[in-house]
């Protein structure tokens, strides 16, 4: 009887270990699994002796046909790949369709403390919110002996600040994605043959552009149906907030900088206290602007109400827009089809005192979250997880689409998009060759594949002059869209000095802001859009910034600001 016991003792113990990764104390204990003796990026890329299962909950775009026929969500040639490399046996527990059924599922699943084993989020909130209720593996000693050296590196080029999103009460509690700088760099876009066929210069001021803005108004040059500056539309945010600090396609967001004006973003004073972007009295000025240019007709007249702001830039109605540099090639690819000749380009915003003035993004967004109930050596998987997305991204044949990877969060190097201009220039001038960017383990994940097609790519380059639409082999639309955005739209910021960088306090949730958030960037949402389209007066301003306070907002501040000194 008591071999009996002992021996059913044994078999509950392997089931407990195997089933569902849910044992272990998430403290950071040794793996039993891992190969021994292997250490640094061997260790990293490590196949396990056994299958270890990882149970996931996954999002699914529910439009996305590419799996082929007999694939599944657990089933397909990125699980495939686990299995076969790593001996990772990835376990669909429940998926749903991206967006707000997932982010639902995410909320349910931490309310009622049933996480999977790892989950991906869109926004640190849920991490925090996992976090505050103790569900998260503390990671940190098994990301020392399983990091890549290239995701180590990668999170280097933020500076530190990535590390300090996913670090709650001194552990390291998730694995980050990280976003390149330059998506929270908002220029503006041009289609700069309309400037030379009226002989204006290229706009460096908010006097230029609207100087610009009354020659295309007065010409016409896509007829009546001529927008001089197109604008955020029903579904678009006026400018930045803390929450989504970047990749705002129409936003007003260099307006506002170029007076030195930071709306949406919680700023430190320096003394300790924390205030408001929004609130600053001088907003009344970028404002009193806007406001002009919409009433004159330089500015949307559909401002706020559009179904798409991109369907007049794709048509070649509009004349100026601004955004991030990726919507110069991404986010008009119809501008180029309807007119191979469409010119677009991109250039900083200054101030009056010729300084360019940037808020900042944070430097990342998305996180994999890591039960606390899950084994070391199921954490350890997860982690390797991530290194080989990051490694072999731009190796697998994304015909099925990435978005089929489990756990999959984007990690790229914060000056990813920079280097690249940089290193394809020389690629172009003859400097380098495609070759010498042959490296599997670059945190510069894409720069040999690009740098193998540059030059069929831009058969038109002369180092002498800026480069145009008419340098671009415009055929493959895919190669097209990346170098375009890359050495056109990202060229300001690659090229250029910024004056000012501001960063947000917070780029995520707090328990005040949870509350009182949506209200309050309700209001003001409102209150700005009524006074951009004169539906309300200045004086609308002053009221706003007193019910803000009043409503939960000077609470949030002070708050903020206990934090700043804490830290």
């Amino acid at each position: 009887m008591k071999k009996l016991c002992a021996c059913i003792a044994i078999v509950l113990a392997v089931y407990g270990m195997s089933c569902s990764g849910k044992s272990g104390s998430g403290a950071g204990g040794t793996p039993g699994l891992s190969p021994s003796g292997l250490a640094g990026d061997a260790l990293a890329f490590s196949k396990f002796d056994k299958p270890v299962d990882v149970h996931i909950g996954m999002s699914v775009n529910p439009i996305d046909t590419t799996l082929p026929p007999g694939d599944s969500l657990q089933n397909n040639q990125y699980t495939r790949y686990l299995r076969d490399n790593y001996n990772i046996n990835v376990i669909v527990d429940w998926s749903a369709a991206s967006g707000n059924d997932y982010t639902q599922k995410v909320s349910l699943c931490i309310a009622s403390n049933t996480m999977p084993d790892g989950l991906s989020v869109g926004s640190h909130t849920y991490m925090l919110k996992a976090a505050k209720s103790d569900m998260l593996y503390d990671i940190g000693d098994l990301f020392s002996r399983y990091a890549s050296s290239q995701v180590r590196k990668i999170f280097d080029t933020t500076g530190g600040r990535v590390m300090k999103l996913v670090t709650y009460n001194g552990k390291m509690i998730a694995l980050p994605g990280v976003v390149v700088t330059t998506d929270g760099v908002h220029i503006l876009t041009v289609q700069k043959q309309w400037l030379d066929m009226y002989g204006l210069p290229v706009p460096r001021t908010l006097d230029d552009i609207e100087n610009a803005a009354r020659v295309f108004k007065e010409k016409k040059p896509a007829g009546n149906a001529t927008i001089p500056i197109i604008g955020p539309d029903k579904n678009t945010k006026l400018y930045c907030n803390f929450i989504e600090s970047s990749s705002l396609v129409g936003g007003l967001d260099p307006v506002f900088q170029a007076y030195d004006l930071y709306p949406g973003f919680f700023l430190d004073n320096g003394d300790g206290t924390v205030s408001y972007g929004s609130l600053d009295p001088r907003m009344k000025e970028p404002l009193a602007r806007l406001a002009r240019w919409y009433k004159e007709g330089l500015l949307d007249p559909e401002l706020g109400s559009r179904d798409s702001s991109g369907e007049p830039v794709n048509a070649n109605q509009a004349g100026m827009r601004f955004g991030p540099w990726w919507c110069i090639g991404y986010g008009n690819s119809d501008s180029f089809k309807n007119n191979p000749r469409a010119n677009w380009q991109s250039y900083p915003v200054y101030s009056d005192s010729g300084e360019w003035n940037l808020h900042m993004p944070a430097p990342s967004f998305a996180a994999c979250l890591i039960s606390k109930r899950a084994s070391p050596d199921t954490a350890a998987a997860i982690i390797i997880m991530y290194n080989a997305l990051v490694r072999d991204e731009s190796s697998f044949d994304t015909s099925v689409a990435i978005g089929w990877y489990p756990l999959r969060v984007v990690a790229a190097a914060a000056d990813e998009t920079e280097y690249e201009y940089r290193e394809l220039l020389k690629v172009l001038n003859g400097q380098a060759e495609p070759e010498d960017y042959n490296d599997p383990m670059s945190i510069y994940k894409f720069i040999y594949h690009d740098a193998q097609i540059i030059r069929a790519t831009i058969p038109g380059y002369s180092p002498a002059r800026e480069l145009a639409i008419t340098d671009f082999n415009l055929s493959n639309a895919g190669y097209f869209n990346r170098s375009y955005s890359i050495m056109v739209g990202n060229r300001p910021y690659a090229t250029t000095k910024v004056d000012k960088e501001v960063y947000s306090v917070t780029y995520s949730m707090t328990d005040l802001l949870e509350q009182r958030w949506p209200n309050l960037w309700k209001m003001e949402s409102e209150v700005m859009m009524k006074i951009i389209t004169g539906k309300a007066g200045m004086d609308a301003f002053d009221k706003f910034a007193a019910d803000w306070k009043a409503q939960g907002g000077q609470a949030i501040l002070d708050d903020l600001s206990a934090q700043v000194l804490r830290n």
